[in-house]
């Protein structure tokens, strides 16, 4: 007996691929269909690497075939094995968002989210709209930062589709996991789960119109970096560091993260946080604690700009566990220098937006050629 291609295709139709509620021909996972008389040949590509996986997908091809097609019919399934190596949230646009900045550091500790925090409440007090993704899935503190750790989002109804809604004090809109869990429950997810959360907050929330929204990114350059990227048309990043050169060294590998081909996301320059220490009792002197202005001579090796040093103060730890950042008490140092750190991201954003075209959201897809079945 001689098989008719098509009707070995409509058969496998009748197959459901797991978690995609798609048939195995529409969802692209069967790549290919030779027949030979009698006998057939299906090349099949999976995402599951497991042996069961494997075996159940052969099982499934040679059963719907002798059903449908011809119960003697001798079918050879070739199954290829090609599972994304990091979780994915398809790139799309934010309607209404102008800017999007991502705050990152290579290393934990070095007052990232901090920066983050006043960076967000200096560009609001100069009257920009302003956003916060508080996108460190496993140590949120923007709730606390801006003393809304009790608040919930709720949900409200934009264009007929449920949306949340983010908090608001001191005029930043604020999303974070943190809304979403107990105080003293640890977030024990794998990539894809926080991708996914991460998903949902970014485009499930009605944000609104904004000048800039601000991704607090967790340390290092992981998942959660590669899922925002793939996510969002990042305007560009701002990298936070000690002047210790251990810290730099995790900035260093933070710059080369974002400047890969594969990303190319415009790094807007080095925040050197803790830069000094200058004691109440002694307001002249400086005692620079974890070294000498080493993220600003880091950022002359890379030749990007420095936008500025924060030094090491009690009072902006205070403010943070107050919920009321230090960037919003009038008639401080600290004040100023928070300032000049958001013109200087200010002023890089509007050069980035003259001399660059838009960042377009990054690509990486291990099912290149799947989509279809070839002819």
């Amino acid at each position: 007996m001689k098989l008719d291609r098509k009707d070995i295709i409509k058969a496998l139709e009748n197959i459901t691929v797991p978690g995609e509620g798609r048939n195995m021909v529409e969802s692209g996972a069967v790549q290919n269909v030779m027949t030979f008389g009698d006998e057939v040949v299906v090349d099949v590509v999976i995402g599951n690497p497991s042996l069961q996986a494997k075996k159940k997908t052969e099982v499934e091809i040679m059963k719907i075939i002798h059903e449908k097609v011809y119960e003697k019919a001798k079918v050879k399934v070739n199954i290829k094995v090609e599972a994304p190596e990091k979780p994915e949230i398809k790139g799309k646009q934010v309607p209404g968002i102008k800017n999007i900045i991502a705050v990152a550091s290579g290393k934990g500790g070095v007052g990232k989210s901090t920066v983050t925090a006043n960076l967000a409440a200096s560009l609001a007090k100069m009257g920009f709209k302003v956003g916060l993704l508080d996108a460190d899935i496993y140590g949120p503190s923007a709730p606390i930062m801006f003393d809304v750790a009790d608040e919930k989002p709720l949900a409200v109804d934009v264009d007929g589709k449920s949306k949340m809604k983010p908090i608001e004090n001191y005029g930043v809109k604020i999303l974070s996991i943190g809304f979403f869990t107990q105080p003293n429950q640890a977030v024990i997810w794998r990539g894809p789960m926080a991708a996914k959360a991460l998903n949902q907050m970014i485009f499930d929330a009605a944000w609104g119109e904004l000048d800039f929204l601000l991704l607090d990114l967790p340390p290092g350059t992981g998942d959660i970096h590669l899922s925002i990227m793939q996510s969002l048309p990042i305007t560009g990043a701002v990298i936070v560091s000690t002047p210790q050169n251990v810290a730099l060294a995790d900035a260093r590998k933070g710059v080369a993260m974002f400047r890969q081909d594969s990303i190319n996301v415009p790094v807007l320059g080095i925040v050197e946080n803790m830069a000094y220490f200058t004691p109440e009792e002694l307001p002249d002197n400086k005692y620079y604690i974890f070294g000498k202005e080493g993220a600003k001579n880091l950022s002359e090796d890379l030749e990007i700009p420095f936008l500025g040093d924060i030094p090491l103060v009690q009072s902006i730890r205070e403010a943070g566990d107050a919920g009321r950042p230090a960037a919003l008490q009038e008639g401080t140092p600290l004040v100023e220098a928070f300032e000049e750190l958001t013109r200087n991201v200010v002023s890089e954003v509007v050069k980035r937006n003259t001399s660059l075209p838009p960042t377009e959201a990054i690509k990486i897809t291990t099912m290149a050629g799947c989509s279809a079945v070839k002819k």
